[in-house]
């Protein structure tokens, strides 16, 4: 596998921001609700992070770094305000759906995430790939919540009724619980599966046992100092 096909893949599946490294939980909890929502997201947010991770790379050696997460916010708040401007022209409906959250990208902690972990350590080629692979796994991990979401919780996909006319939605799958709820069942499938998330990410040193590990520091402070800066 080369290596930009290896960005892509990456991002997809061995570090999806979504359910392997956590990210952006705000946004992916809050417009899953629709698959339409959650693709006018996803696709926003691929293209951010691609052009975001373009720039930031080529002015990587320019960028001083005393001011360089200033800087990458405002790259960042640059194109996401052209974003949603084209949003606003010519996606109305989206738009709208999903309000404040278009704007929030300029925070999202996988776009400063990229920018200062490999954009502003690597070419720009490689950082076109590593945004363009990011930006997939998160539109996959909304997409697959807001998919079971929908279907189940309104009986549609995309607005077209797709259930049995018998079927009763389960409401509370689209409403905020209902995020939870179903991103907690995801989760659970991929701890049974042994696929490595940042729920059951292995430490060395921690025996799971926050409460022996709180009074081993307290009882002995030198040692747990040396286990912190482990």
């Amino acid at each position: 596998m080369n290596t930009n096909m290896e960005r892509i893949y990456n991002g997809v599946v061995k570090e999806n921001p979504t359910f392997v490294l956590m990210l952006g939980m705000c946004p992916t909890l809050a417009v899953t609700t629709s698959v339409t929502n959650a693709i006018g997201m996803g696709v926003s947010t691929i293209a951010v992070l691609v052009i975001s991770n373009l720039v930031i790379s080529l002015l990587r050696k320019v960028i001083p770094d005393d001011v360089r997460l200033p800087a990458y916010i405002v790259i960042v708040a640059s194109f996401v305000t052209i974003v949603e401007l084209v949003m606003k022209a010519y996606f109305v409906e989206i738009n709208a759906a999903l309000g404040v959250y278009i704007p929030l990208i300029v925070v999202n902690c996988i776009i400063l995430g990229r920018a200062e972990a490999y954009a502003s350590k690597n070419p720009p080629l490689a950082s076109v790939f590593d945004g363009i692979g990011m930006g997939l796994g998160f539109t996959v991990g909304l997409f697959l919540l807001a998919l079971f979401r929908e279907l189940f919780g309104a009986g549609t996909i995309m607005g077209h009724q797709v259930m049995p006319s018998f079927y009763q939605p389960i409401g509370l799958l689209v409403k905020a619980p209902g995020a939870f709820l179903v991103l907690g069942l995801i989760i659970l499938v991929m701890n049974a599966a042994n696929l490595t998330t940042k729920a059951n990410e292995k430490v060395e040193g921690c025996d799971g046992c926050c409460a022996t590990c709180a009074l081993n520091t307290q009882a002995k402070p030198e040692q747990g100092k040396e286990a912190a800066a482990k």
